[in-house]
């Protein structure tokens, strides 16, 4: 029964593992893997090399200035959206006129493609003609260098995946919330509970399982997420915003020659990362109680 969905997956995601991780253990470039040129193949010629690539990229400062970044990015944009997603949430679990609407223009950004999303986001923040630069300037305020500052780029980037993300947090903090028996808030408030013990005795509670699961996602996802950062700054300026996967795609498709041995490399370290912190984070859930 399972036979299928066993071959499916071999193939579509165990062949280029297990591809990835041999060619990361080589010295495979452009100039060396086998290529066809015309009707004339020219085989491969690239060597093993053992665990070199990983040495060299753990010596060189790139990778850990573009590590750090990663954390600060995913950490930056999974905090923001769940207290964001959380607020909105609450504000949305009431009964009040016009709730469907609200609801349906807060999961908007989630129903719009990505792409699309992003090259709207870039026109909002273009320096000579973007919106955001035309509000201020007509309030006396200088325009803000949004994509060719590294500072106020990194918050460019950061703005624009928290837009994207919210409706998620938002529609399974909802559910979360729809699921406590409205008794509990009654009897709390019977007893005296003000709003703040309701919320911290009863809310937080009752969406642990799901945030815990949605906030783990949510940082898989950020740490990958390759479409905001290339199309909106392609990692500039000056490779200020780029996070560990957009550089291992520029080694592979970008640098004169492509080097597909240490991008390779950078994928396994990317994926042997996100492996160490699922791991230790179910650990951490597992100490509070929660049993996946």
């Amino acid at each position: 029964m399972i036979a299928p969905v066993v071959l499916v997956i071999a193939v579509i995601i165990g062949w280029p593992l297990v591809r990835g991780i041999y060619l990361s253990l080589t010295d495979a470039d452009e100039a060396n893997v086998e290529r066809t040129i015309g009707v004339n193949t020219i085989p491969a010629t690239y060597d093993f090399v053992g665990l070199e690539n990983y040495a060299d990229i753990l010596r060189d400062n790139t990778f850990w200035d573009r590590l750090g970044w990663t954390v600060v990015w995913t950490v930056a944009c999974v905090s923001i959206t769940f207290l964001i997603g959380l607020g909105l949430a609450n504000m949305l679990n009431r009964n009040f006129r016009g709730r469907a609407a609200y609801r349906m223009a807060l999961i908007l950004p989630w129903a719009i493609p990505a792409f699309v999303s992003v090259f709207a986001w870039r026109m909002l923040y273009n320096e000579r003609n973007g919106i955001l630069n035309s509000l201020l300037e007509g309030r006396g305020i200088d325009g803000i260098a949004w994509l060719s500052d590294p500072t106020w780029a990194k918050i460019a980037v950061i703005a624009t995946n928290v837009w994207l993300g919210v409706p998620f947090m938002l529609i399974a903090i909802l559910g979360a919330l729809q699921s406590i028996p409205g008794e509990q808030y009654e009897a709390a408030e019977m007893d005296g509970a003000n709003a703040w013990q309701r919320f911290r005795n009863i809310t937080l509670p009752g969406i642990s399982s799901v945030s815990m699961t949605v906030v783990l996602l949510s940082t898989i996802w950020t740490f990958n997420m390759f479409p905001v950062i290339y199309l909106l700054t392609r990692g500039g300026p000056a490779g200020s915003t780029d996070i560990l996967v957009t550089e291992a795609f520029r080694l592979a498709f970008v640098a004169s020659p492509r080097d597909f041995a240490n991008s390779a490399a950078w994928g396994v370290l990317i994926l042997l990362l996100l492996v160490l912190f699922a791991i230790s984070y179910r650990r951490a859930l597992r100490r509070q109680g929660e049993v996946w």
